[in-house]
């Protein structure tokens, strides 16, 4: 997003829209390049968030005006956030639900198998631009709180953590919410009280919820597989001696 932004900053018109348009040609940028080449949407992904950070610094350098707010952009400023951006993001929230349920049987189809379906006559094509449209909408909304690199960790991470935990779609969306929830308010407690920065200190967290999970249950595995290893050691001792 953020060669909208500077173009928006730079031309005087509302962030949100150069926000928006940026992350509109980032999407059909992917599904050109995933169409068009043999690259994964994973690779193509990457390379086009690479190209669009490098014009949007590029965009920057060349305002020296601009550049002291560089880090906000890139990093969120959630202690400046005003009435608007919050109302910004009960929209989103409101909107992406609505979306998210009416929509739900093409999107769980299309994750599945998505030639199954266009059979199922599901429209896979239609489900996979509303899919990215939500992408654009929580990041469109959100990335003035945690900016434009950050957005990415509580996108990912809660979603992630949420898998390692559940295994059932709607089981998984409800943890993954808490946990972005979770992840937000505890953030924000621990930067105010560490005076840490609260965009990096949130998705930080995100990310660290992952890892924790991750850990107790490779824990309980090991603890797991120790007691069933102990309990058949006596069976084969006794098998061996007889």
């Amino acid at each position: 997003m953020l060669p909208g932004v500077a173009i928006a900053y730079l031309s005087g018109i509302n962030l949100l829209v150069g926000a928006a348009a940026s992350a509109i040609v980032m999407i059909f940028g992917v599904a050109w390049v995933t169409r068009k080449s043999p690259l994964s949407e994973d690779t193509s992904i990457g390379l086009l968030f690479v190209g669009m950070l490098a014009l949007g610094v590029v965009i920057v350098s060349r305002e020296r005006s601009f550049a002291v707010d560089l880090t906000s952009f890139l990093f969120g400023d959630v202690l400046a956030a005003t009435y608007s951006d919050v109302m910004w993001l009960a929209i989103a929230v409101v909107l992406a639900a609505l979306v998210s349920v009416l929509a739900y049987r093409p999107f769980v189809a299309l994750v599945f198998d998505e030639r199954k379906a266009a059979t199922l006559g599901m429209k896979p094509k239609l489900a996979h631009l509303l899919m990215l449209a939500l992408v654009v909408l929580a990041v469109v909304a959100s990335f003035r709180i945690v900016g434009t690199l950050l957005v990415f960790g509580l996108l990912v991470a809660p979603s992630a953590t949420a898998v390692l935990l559940r295994q059932r779609i709607v089981p998984t969306m409800v943890i993954a919410v808490l946990l972005g929830w979770s992840a937000t308010y505890f953030g924000l407690v621990i930067s105010w009280h560490a005076n840490t920065a609260a965009g990096a200190t949130i998705a930080g967290l995100a990310v660290a919820q992952f890892f924790a999970v991750a850990l107790v249950q490779s824990l309980v595995r090991s603890i797991q597989q120790f007691s069933r290893a102990s309990h058949s050691a006596p069976s084969d001792a006794s098998t061996s001696g007889v």
